[in-house]
């Protein structure tokens, strides 16, 4: 493999910097490429020879990663957080970061990340788009209620999504201006919009061959529901990357960051480095699951009678990813342990 070349790549929205050097790090080329497709293929044509490359996860590398991988003999992905640790350095400009990233993949000290496969990470684009929905029609009925209070308008709140109730309520306003009536109705159709367009991408996700079986077992776990499964296994994507079930708690953002030195060890609060969305998902199934599990109800029953509510919400919630864990790689469905008898 000493004919390989080695190629560093700093991403950015508009361009791409590269480094090319040789096994024995010696410098080839270096400079800056259109971030288009058609300059990419053009670039990576030119290359005078077989090449691996490495490029850091940013907001735009999942594209340029798929669209390079096929011209490449390997094509990594480098984790943002450890890179950092490894090359934080006084001068940092765009050619000193690709060949930092050429240098590391070359020594075979470049730290890699999990490169979602391009199927799951459409799907997941697709969910997450649901998940602005969901939070785009909380604002608007918020916005709703918040009409009917500035004019003094008497409403039930729990009644106020149903469209039946809304709708007899706004033929029966008597003290607010006709501009703001037309306001309500507007944010209505929005929210009603929203709401249809959330059931429609969500029943789409469902029902797609590549994760209907998958999801279909997730939700034998008693108090998981479609979004959580859906959140699972388009988040985890592959769940044979996780050796362990705390490895899979702290991608989560379950667990406190720790800090340990001299035989002294403390815990902080949550680490910021996690699966914000998937941490979301799983706190708020937690907060509902132990009303449908019996097994996770006690788990809660236990934390809270040691410390507080989030507490025992949080060690809920790291006993679903133990379960959608174990069901995921076994490819069976949810099977809880018998209670042990007493002797």
């Amino acid at each position: 493999m000493n004919s390989l070349y080695y190629v560093g790549l700093d991403v950015h929205k508009k361009s791409v910097s590269y480094c090319v050097k040789t096994a024995a790090g010696e410098f080839v080329d270096h400079g800056k490429v259109a971030a288009t497709r058609a300059a990419l293929t053009a670039w990576a044509d030119a290359l005078p020879g077989p090449w691996a490359g490495a490029l850091e996860a940013t907001l735009f590398s999942a594209w340029i990663h798929d669209h390079l991988a096929p011209r490449a003999v390997e094509l990594h992905v480098a984790h943002p957080a450890m890179l950092e640790a490894i090359t934080r350095a006084k001068k940092k400009n765009d050619r000193a970061d690709a060949e930092k990233l050429c240098d590391l993949l070359r020594c075979d000290l470049l730290p890699t990340c999990y490169h979602t496969p391009p199927e799951i990470r459409q799907l997941r684009q697709v969910l997450r788009y649901r998940n602005l929905l969901v939070r785009q029609a909380v604002r608007l009925q918020n916005r709703i209620a918040g009409l009917l209070m500035e004019h003094g308008e008497e409403y039930v709140k729990a009644k106020l999504h149903r469209k039946g109730y809304f709708y007899a309520l706004l033929d029966d306003l008597e003290h607010t201006p006709e501009s703001a009536v037309e306001l309500l109705a507007v944010s209505r159709g929005l929210y009603e919009t929203f709401v249809t367009l959330e059931k429609q991408l969500v029943a789409a996700l469902i029902e797609h061959p590549l994760i209907a079986e998958r999801v279909a077992r997730l939700r034998t776990i008693q108090g998981v529901g479609e979004i959580t499964a859906l959140s699972w296994a388009l988040e985890i994507g592959e769940p044979e990357r996780f050796g362990s079930v705390s490895r899979a708690v702290s991608y989560c953002g379950l667990c406190a960051r720790q800090d340990e030195s001299a035989g002294k060890a403390k815990r902080g609060p949550l680490s910021k480095q996690r699966n914000e969305h998937l941490q979301t998902v799983l706190v708020e199934a937690a907060k509902l699951a132990p009303r449908f599990n019996p097994q996770l109800k006690q788990v809660h029953e236990r934390e809270l009678g040691r410390g507080s509510r989030n507490r025992a919400t949080l060690a809920v919630a790291r006993k679903l990813v133990a379960y959608l864990l174990a069901v995921d790689r076994s490819g069976e469905p949810f099977q809880p342990r018998a209670p042990a008898r007493a002797a």
